[in-house]
Formats: C-alpha cells, structure tokens, sequence
C-alpha cells in the first residue's frame, strides 16, 4: 500500500464510503422491492395461478440510476454523492418533484462510518474487512427502517463473512466466532418465543436473530450482551424521544434492527475503550 499518513487514508475513506453511500441508497431502495415482485410471482406458482403481466422493479447493479417520480435517468453530475442532492436543492432537475432527504444523509453516515474504521484500524486487512461490516450494517439499518424487514441476502452473507475471517483470524478465533454466532441467535430466539408463550404476540423478526448472530461471528460472545443492553437504550431513547415529538405513534411497532446495528458498530469501534471505562467507572479495575 502507499505510505500516506493516516489523515490521507482517513479521508480516501470517506470519499470511498459517500461513493459507496450513493449504491447503498439503490440497495435499500431496490432490493426489497425486488423481494416483494418474486414474492408474489412465487405465490402465483405455487397457488398454480395464471403468471401476470407484472414486470419485476430495477434491479440493484444493471439499470440506471433514475427519480422515482418521473423515471427520467440522472445525469453524472446529480449522481454525485451528496453534491449533486446539494446543487439540486433537494428536488428532481427535471419534474421538480421533491428529493428523499434518505439520499445524501445514507451517503454522509457512509462516509463518517467509512473514516472512523480506518482513522481507528489504519490502513489495514482487518480495516478493509470493517468498511464491509459498516456499510452492510448501513443498508441493513436502511431498509428495516424503511420495510420492517432484515434481508437473509444481506445478513446471512455478513454471518457468513465474519466466520471466514477467522480463517485467518483478523478479529476472534475461530472456535470464538461460532460459539458468538450461536449465543446470538439464541438470545434473541428465545426471548421472541418466550414473548409469544406469554402474551401470544410476535414481539421481534427472525431478522434480527440473524443480524445478532452476525454480530458475534464477528465480535464473539462476550460481545453480545453489551450489544443487547446498548441497543434497548439507543432504542429507548429513539422511541421516546419519537413518540414525545409525535412522530411515532404508542403500540406501532418500530424496527429492533436499526438499534442492533447501531450498537454493534459502535462496540466494534469503541467496545474496548467502553468496557475499560466502564470498569473504572465501577471500580472494578
């Protein structure tokens, strides 16, 4: 790698990560909708109905990048990641129809997420394998924010990355990471099922099993309860602080998975930084 001083490689990463940004608003966009079209097509078969004459949505790599409003293709210019919403004003250059403010705010969290993975690991094997846990977290976060859903496409692929890391271990050993993928899920597993024993309600998706489990391949399983406990508060303070500004309504479910990726990034960045100083804080080192 060239030797450059770690504000440079800082800062190519987060040019990286507003470039990456502008596909991860695709993903989040396309991909459910994807999921929802070969859904019904599925169900026709199976149910033996006649095929309709619906065509399935854009697809994430091959077509164009285009306003949702009147499907006019953009230009290079206003595809520029979070230039091009800025110079536009935030409204489409050729209906004038207004423009998600998801756009430049998923490319700007991609970038900031982006620097502080390499400011913190350098440029590094294990930083290049963080920027690919960020921005998968990033879209994963997006659309359950958006659909109430976890993709198996995107979290069964991040389970699966953070057991071969350890291959050649870059963050836990081997053993580490599968007994962390399966503390994960069955945490969650059974509290979802403990919940419905009790009140016959279904209180999380199968989603975020798989999206914790992810975490521990990554992580191990001593990271599982500081994730667990970091994002019932981020969680609390979010809803409360939604439902007090009337932008969330009491007994509306609100996706868990947002939370779970929020504090996941976070304990991978900063877990031991954390648990060092909440251990001071306690006194028990």
């Amino acid at each position: 790698m060239p030797d450059l001083p770690l504000p440079a490689w800082t800062a190519l990463a987060a040019v990286l990560g507003l470039l990456v940004g502008s596909f991860l608003n695709v993903v989040i966009l396309r991909l459910p909708e994807r999921m929802a079209a070969e859904w019904r097509r599925e169900a026709r078969d199976v149910l033996e109905l006649e095929a309709g004459d619906e065509a399935l949505p854009p697809g994430i790599v091959r077509e164009s990048s285009h306003c949702p409003h009147c499907k006019h293709p953009l230009s290079a210019a206003d595809n520029i990641p979070l230039v091009g919403w800025l110079l536009l004003r935030g409204h489409c250059r050729y209906c004038k129809a207004k423009i998600s403010i998801q756009y430049p705010l998923v490319e700007l969290l991609s970038g900031v997420l982006s620097a502080v993975v390499v400011w913190k690991l350098g440029p590094t094997w294990p930083a290049l394998a963080g920027l690919l846990f960020t921005w998968a977290l990033v879209a994963l976060s997006g659309i359950d924010f958006r659909t109430q859903l976890l993709p198996d496409q995107l979290t069964l692929p991040l389970l699966w990355l953070g057991l071969l890391l350890t291959l050649k271990p870059l963050f836990v050993e081997p053993s580490t990471a599968i007994l962390g993928a399966a503390i994960g899920y069955l945490s969650l597993w059974s509290v979802y099922w403990l919940f419905k024993l009790l009140t016959g309600k279904e209180g999380m998706g199968h989603g975020d099993f798989k999206l914790l489990a992810a975490l521990g391949a990554w992580m191990g399983p001593l990271a599982i309860l500081p994730i667990v406990l970091l994002s019932s508060l981020i969680g609390a303070i979010v809803g409360g602080g939604l439902i007090a500004l009337s932008r969330h309504e009491r007994g509306v479910p609100m996706p868990f998975g947002p939370f779970i990726a929020m504090a996941g990034w976070v304990w991978f960045v900063a877990g031991d930084a954390l648990l060092h100083a909440y251990l001071q804080l306690t006194g028990l080192r």
